[in-house]
């Protein structure tokens, strides 16, 4: 079986493909073909394709629609030097993550008429992402009218968040008309639930899960389940990141709004303009704010700053809804690269018996337990596998 996994993120789209045979595997298996478009800008991208052979080649697209970028993407299976498939046809099913799936969709869906209208419906929600999931099934549907797709959605994990978890202390009519906490990064988050377990050979009580890319939250799961996440309403709230504010004093919209701010204004400003970028002046990549900071600019050291601050004030939000500490993860782009990062989360954890192994926290750690061998919390880096939970839901929850 062929599956097409379709990723799209707010500044990047990841596509793989997974050809399996009998069961599925205990752990993620290396895909056959990767490609992965990362927009530098509104109309230029780098293209980047590898295969499970070792063939890499890099392309940059200027000037190009990001429907056009993805199907010249595509192309790339069955083209060029290093095909993998000899044709679409090859391809048995298409998965893609969809990011706000709202109240209808707890669990993944075969896509339909009725599925893709919800998807489109739920845009205000996640602006940045259900239209570029939209885009994605669509063109599939374009190239593969016949083949099934799944859309598995990153709200599903947190579906079943107790109410208190999930309620906003606003009026009642708020929750009955469907605003309250969705939470997100589910499909990641539950990921690395799982492959904790397997890493620690045990299973796992008290969790706290920190997705850290331009992206980023935490979850607190209890039994494998997500009781309280960071993200809220949609992927704006909870901790500081690339160009998202994170939790802010409502006021403050307010307060913008009576000095002519329109909806649209304070949509930018909060998703574009904010957090590491915003505080810094210099970027939303945390490597590159580094490096400011090492020329001495002292912008760029305050957008450190808060991104820690504000990283330790949401993990005792979810230390307390937990009650206590097992294990804590680290995944995404800056959890699973940032030694710095890690080591200063984990210095201000101190007081619950974690200890850190320096060694291993400085030596790449990928799927390891780098917590000390007298520490009382595990400690580990994951490297999240969307893509194979994405492909696992097409053949186990749909077929």
């Amino acid at each position: 079986m062929n599956i097409l996994v379709l990723n799209a993120g707010s500044s990047s789209y990841k596509c793989c493909l997974y050809t399996l045979e009998g069961e599925l595997p205990e752990h993620p298996p290396i895909p056959t073909w990767e490609a992965h478009l990362d927009w530098h800008s509104q109309n230029d991208a780098v293209l980047v394709v590898e295969t499970s052979q070792g063939h890499e080649f890099k392309e940059v697209l200027s000037s190009i629609s990001k429907t056009d970028a993805l199907l010249h993407l595509l192309q790339t299976l069955w083209q060029g030097s290093t095909p993998v498939i000899q044709s679409l046809e090859e391809i048995d099913i298409v998965g893609h993550r969809v990011v706000h799936g709202g109240q209808a969709y707890q669990s993944s869906v075969v896509v339909t008429e009725k599925v893709k209208a919800a998807i489109s419906n739920l845009i205000p929600l996640a602006p940045a992402h259900n239209p570029a999931n939209l885009e994605g099934i669509e063109l599939m549907e374009k190239l593969l009218d016949h083949k099934p797709q799944v859309a598995v959605f990153d709200t599903a994990f947190h579906s079943h968040m107790p109410t208190v978890a999930a309620t906003y202390p606003g009026p009642y009519e708020w929750f009955e008309k469907g605003i309250r906490r969705y939470g997100f990064h589910g499909i990641s988050h539950q990921y690395c639930a799982q492959r904790a377990t397997q890493i620690l050979n045990q299973s796992c009580s008290d969790l706290i899960i920190c997705h850290l890319g331009n992206g980023a939250s935490l979850t607190a799961v209890k039994q494998g389940q997500s009781i309280n996440t960071t993200m809220g309403f949609t992927p704006l709230d909870g901790l500081m990141m690339g160009t998202r504010s994170g939790a802010i004093d409502p006021g403050i919209l307010i307060h913008l709004m009576r000095q002519g701010y329109s909806a649209d204004q304070l949509d930018h400003l909060l998703n574009q303009e904010s957090g590491l970028k915003g505080i810094s002046g210099v970027s939303h990549d945390l490597r590159e704010v580094e490096n400011a900071i090492a020329q001495g600019n002292q912008q760029a050291q305050l957008a450190w700053d808060i991104y820690l601050h504000r990283l330790k004030s949401c993990l005792g939000e979810m230390l307390m809804s937990l009650g206590g500490l097992d294990v804590l993860v680290f995944t995404a782009g800056i959890g699973e690269h940032s030694a710095s990062v890690r080591a200063e989360t984990c210095a201000a954890l101190a007081f619950l018996g974690l200890k850190l192994d320096e060694a291993k926290n400085e030596n790449s750690p990928v799927d390891q337990d780098i917590a000390a061998a007298d520490s009382r919390v595990r400690v580990l880096v994951i490297k999240t596998q969307e893509d194979w939970a994405i492909a696992q839901a097409c053949c186990c929850d749909c077929f």
